[in-house]
């Protein structure tokens, strides 16, 4: 496993992180299974964990919790998110921080989420949703600098609305926050535009997420995939998703050199990009985590086959089912 400088923190984390929400909220999931793979994760030199109270209402939390407390003599690096308070994923142009994060609030879920986790503080804590306009209202900032100077976390991040990269360029030009979580895979390249340049300029961390486009990019999905009553996924994949995210995944495969797998291909995509700090892929179980940290040995893609990879770069707006 390489290790990459996470921004202006000079945190030495894994290229390969551990996104936990399908662990933490999606069906199928064992809390057994998943702290088996979570050890395995770290067992393989991952050392960056990303959780949300909103994966499972602080399970996720939990588990890794379980999992430093495991690993006391090893550097763990933790990060979690605050919810917003009117529970509304992802936030709209009209919502205010009183909508969302108003500053009682932020301290009494920060508590909250030390107390699921039962960790005296984080490295990391993330605002779960985003509007570039907040920047113009201190009050978070405040209660931030407030909450990290009594020791609760080290550093402050925020997370993208999809596919809405440029709504978080102004957080991160404020100087204000200390890393960016934003979608970034084959299909969704428009990060490279905007953002990218300006975390770079900012010396602000880069966390990629949904590498796999959600599933799509694993190569494993079909026209006719469909999930337990309750999942996620059901909503995410209408038709008018799932159908050209699979044709799409399909001529993918086309690509991938013999013997490389497209998820392979997919995380290699992303670390072929040096502004990335970290990728975090979900991994509920244990051949996801050994697939997945193996594409870090492998390193970068070839600069011929980066270039037809290009082509795929897919611009797609917010819909009423891509929260």
């Amino acid at each position: 496993m390489n290790n990459r400088r996470f921004g202006r923190t000079n945190w030495k984390v894994s290229e390969i992180g551990y996104g936990m929400w399908g662990m933490g909220g999606w069906t199928g999931s064992d809390d057994e299974e998943s702290l088996r793979s979570l050890q395995h994760a770290v067992d393989l030199g991952c050392n960056f964990f990303d959780a949300a109270w909103a994966y499972g209402e602080g399970r996720s939390e939990a588990l890794l919790g379980q999992l430093v407390r495991a690993n006391s003599q090893q550097r763990l690096y933790t990060a979690t998110k605050i919810p917003p308070k009117n529970e509304t994923w992802p936030s709209r142009r009209e919502f205010t921080l009183d909508d969302t994060f108003p500053p009682h609030y932020i301290e009494r879920r920060v508590h909250e989420s030390l107390d699921h986790a039962g960790l005296e503080s984080f490295d990391l804590m993330q605002f779960h949703v985003w509007e570039d306009s907040w920047v113009e209202d201190d009050r978070w900032v405040k209660k931030m600098d407030e909450l990290r100077a009594q020791g609760l976390f080290s550093a402050v991040g925020i997370s993208i609305n999809r596919w809405e990269p440029w709504n978080g360029v102004k957080a991160v030009r404020s100087g204000l926050i200390d890393s960016v979580q934003v979608i970034y895979n084959i299909f969704d390249q428009n990060p490279e535009d905007e953002l990218f340049p300006a975390c770079r300029e900012m010396d602000v961390a880069v966390i990629a997420r949904v590498p796999f486009d959600e599933g799509t990019l694993t190569g494993n999905l079909t026209k006719e995939s469909k999930w337990p009553e309750g999942d996620w996924r059901n909503t995410y994949f209408v038709p008018e998703n799932l159908i050209p995210s699979v044709e799409r995944a399909d001529k993918l495969k086309e690509l991938a050199p013999e013997g490389m797998t497209l998820p392979e291909m997919a995380l290699r995509f992303i670390l072929s990009n040096s502004d990335v700090s970290t990728i975090i892929p979900g991994m509920r179980k244990l051949s996801h985590v050994e697939s997945n940290i193996a594409a870090s040995d492998a390193g970068p893609l070839s600069k011929e086959l980066l270039s037809e990879l290009r082509k795929y770069r897919w611009v797609r707006k917010p819909a009423e089912w891509s929260q």
